[in-house]
């Protein structure tokens, strides 16, 4: 982590940050406006792919195809970016940049259309592994290729420490949520409280009528003024599932600019700008686990949950014993060490006792399930009226499958969905996000899964 910056290196022209100011944040001063910075950087841009910082992108070519951007395409694109802000142009509109090519091109895009960007960069965590390593996010490398972007862009950039709050929202609550035997969804509670909650103060405290990010997703405000969330045209980088949770309010105030961009585009759209980041990898796996071992940081976090207990079929045969409930999630067949002499999946983890029950495959089917923190975006105005009318919807209970046919239904007060067949892949700290049947690509909203109930 840097040193604070203080007051005198922000833009003169942006309020400072009031009650609400992170602990620690500074100010990338920006470079010059004239547009000889961006001329300079992109004569240069040969010279920088022989850098040793972009010599390893060079590596990575074949996975992250940049093809070329026709200027049709670059003033489509620029157009479109305008279209997504819906605000006059010279609105300021906070850009949120992780320092990844999406985000980056966000910011790029919208300054090119003529609006006052402010770019902002949270500082997540510092753990040393993550500095350097590909397809983290949010710590060293990533926050220096945002600091990069702005000043050749020379828009103010701000980087903000929530290391604090980060770690009691989402890393905190990840590692519980192994002990309560659930499988949690970390970006999600990213999205939902640091970024979309904690960063949305600070947007409106520098002045801005909007903040924009770089999620593939879209925002559509229908003739009568309602605005919806709607998958991106590109349904294979679509992260609707992910912003399940935003609110009303909150989508008010968003702009997503890539929506009607697929990824092969956008990195086309960053070459021709002459962004270094265009052939970045993407960020891959948990952000704050750098190593992909996340075991590891549970047991260090929450040594408790290392406790030994026993594997026991649903029959109520004792098959063996386990190091800790911590190492198993819902479906797993991997690593159970038992042998009946048929495949076995973990069904039920039962931490109260320290058991992990395991079964057949058809024993994942799920028939319903309960939901909590729910969020609704649909046409009613709560999620309970739609539930209370069993209305029809596309569950989708994992980012990797499909939604599938089911209702919505309310008992004693819970929030249920009842699925027409039987759905696999359903654990219990997951989102389930919600569609709109008659209109697949609209996102009715969701919540976090409570529990399960199985077909069998």
């Amino acid at each position: 982590m840097g040193h604070a910056g203080s007051a005198h290196d922000a833009d003169p022209g942006l309020p400072l940050l009031g009650e609400r100011r992170p602990p620690a944040w500074r100010c990338t001063k920006a470079a010059s406006g004239d547009g000889s910075g961006l001329r300079r950087f992109r004569s240069g841009l040969e010279k920088l792919h022989q850098s040793a910082y972009m010599a390893p992108m060079t590596l990575v070519d074949d996975l992250c195809p940049i093809p070329d951007i026709a200027r049709p395409d670059m003033d489509a694109a620029i157009e479109q970016a305008r279209s997504a802000v819906g605000l006059p142009v010279g609105s300021r509109v906070v850009a949120a940049m992780s320092g990844g090519v999406d985000s980056t091109v966000v910011a790029a895009l919208l300054h090119k259309a003529g609006y006052d960007v402010v770019g902002v960069t949270l500082q997540l965590y510092d753990h040393g592994a993550a500095l350097k390593k590909k397809g983290a996010c949010c710590a060293g490398q990533d926050i220096h290729d945002a600091r990069l972007a702005a000043e050749m862009l020379g828009i103010p950039h701000y980087v903000l420490d929530y290391e604090s709050r980060f770690r009691d929202a989402v890393i905190d609550q990840f590692a519980d949520s192994y002990l309560r035997g659930q499988t949690p969804v970390p970006c999600i509670r990213c999205n939902q409280t640091v970024k979309f909650r904690d960063l949305l103060d600070v947007a409106r405290d520098l002045g801005a009528e909007a903040m924009a990010t770089g999620h593939y997703v879209r925002r559509s405000v229908m003739p009568g003024g309602q605005v919806q969330m709607r998958k991106a045209v590109d349904h294979s980088r679509d992260q609707s599932y992910f912003l399940f949770a935003t609110t009303r309010d909150q989508l008010d105030y968003l702009r997503f600019p890539l929506a009607d961009l697929e990824k092969p585009q956008v990195r086309g759209v960053a070459a021709e700008l002459g962004l270094r980041i265009a052939a970045k990898p993407d960020s891959q796996d948990i952000c704050f686990v750098p190593s992909g071992d996340y075991r590891t940081l549970i047991d260090r976090l929450r040594p408790q949950g290392r406790e030994a207990g026993e594997i026991v079929h649903m029959d109520g045969r004792v098959l063996g014993t386990h190091a800790g409930i911590t190492d198993y999630t819902i479906g797993q067949r991997r690593g159970l060490n038992v042998a009946v002499g048929e495949p076995l999946f973990v069904t039920k983890l039962d931490p109260e006792a320290r058991r992990v029950i395991v079964g057949p495959r058809e024993a994942l089917l799920t028939a319903s399930l309960t939901l909590d923190e729910t969020n609704w975006l649909g046409n009613e105005a709560t999620i309970e009226i739609a539930a209370d009318a069993d209305t029809p919807v596309l569950a989708r209970v994992r980012s990797t499958r499909p939604p599938s046919p089911a209702r919505l239904s309310r008992v004693d007060g819970v929030i249920s969905v009842v699925f027409e067949t039987g759905e696999e892949g359903v654990a219990p700290g997951q989102a389930c996000a919600l569609y709109d049947p008659a209109d697949p690509d609209r996102l009715l909203g969701g919540g976090f899964i409570q529990t399960t109930t199985a077909v069998v």
